[in-house]
């Protein structure tokens, strides 16, 4: 006889037993419990349910195949440099090349794209078919540092650079930089090295722009442990080496204290 899904003392959240199978990131699976594409042993399933191995689950009406005997996948992290011009989604509605256009195929799974970077920004961007390190990757509580090239027009002046290092106030919280450092200067434009350890949308152009000054170029050079190597051209993606990918799950294991708000 079958325990009921929350009393199988071997379940695990639904999200998590997806994301462990490499179909996608925990946050993209929630996406799809709430859109009702997901059913365990014939129902639709809700936020916060369990399931064990002998549950039936359902994606969009196709079975997931969960072998209790196979092994353990290996994970695996592809590092790819993104050009500008590509967007970070697997299809656009407005036919704009996509960072999935050109990546090799997994080893098993799918690809689970680290965070995101927009159109007009370029740099290293991660891909893994480990849901679970994808989610910790990019949880705000794993604080993984990301580096950033930054070109903006105009030079900004010594109060302007003390404000992005001590707090800037944004449309959804507080923002700084956690290090910036001057880089060269151009006509009419100045470049800085920065590093921020949170991935909100656009964070960097929005933390120049309310400081009064436009990025003009934005390259991400790292994301935790991870640079992006010199002879990766754009358009090239290549694995990590096992030993980087090990370090880079620890990297983000170890959650730093939160940083306090400027007053």
């Amino acid at each position: 006889m079958r325990l009921p899904m929350n009393e199988d003392t071997t379940a695990e959240r639904l999200q998590k037993v997806l994301a462990g199978l490499g179909l996608g990131s925990r946050r993209e699976i929630e996406d799809w419990i709430r859109a009702g594409r997901v059913t365990v042993n014939g129902k639709p399933a809700e936020l916060g349910v369990r399931a064990g191995p002998a549950d039936e689950i359902a994606i969009d009406g196709r079975s997931v195949q969960r072998a209790a005997s196979s092994p353990t996948l290996e994970t695996v992290v592809l590092g790819y440099h993104k050009p500008v011009g590509e967007v970070t989604t697997r299809k656009d509605p407005a036919g704009r090349p996509t960072v999935f256009d050109r990546l090799p195929a997994p080893p098993a799974g799918r690809w689970i794209v680290v965070g995101r970077l927009d159109v007009n920004t370029s740099g290293l961007l991660l891909f893994t078919t480990d849901g679970e390190l994808a989610h910790r990757l990019m949880h705000p509580s794993s604080e993984v540092e990301r580096e950033y090239l930054v070109r903006v027009r105009h030079q900004p002046d010594a109060a302007t650079l003390a404000r992005l290092q001590q707090g800037v106030q944004l449309e959804d919280g507080w923002a700084r930089f956690d290090r910036l450092t001057a880089e060269r200067t151009t006509d009419g434009h100045a470049w800085f090295r920065v590093v921020l350890h949170e991935g909100r949308n656009r964070e960097v152009r929005r933390l120049w722009m309310a400081v009064g000054h436009e990025v003009s170029r934005l390259v991400r050079l790292r994301y935790g442990p991870v640079e992006l190597p010199r002879d990766l051209r754009p358009g090239e993606a290549r694995l990590l080496p096992k030993a980087l990918v090990q370090q880079l799950s620890e990297t983000c294991r170890a959650a730093a204290l939160p940083h306090p708000a400027p007053t």
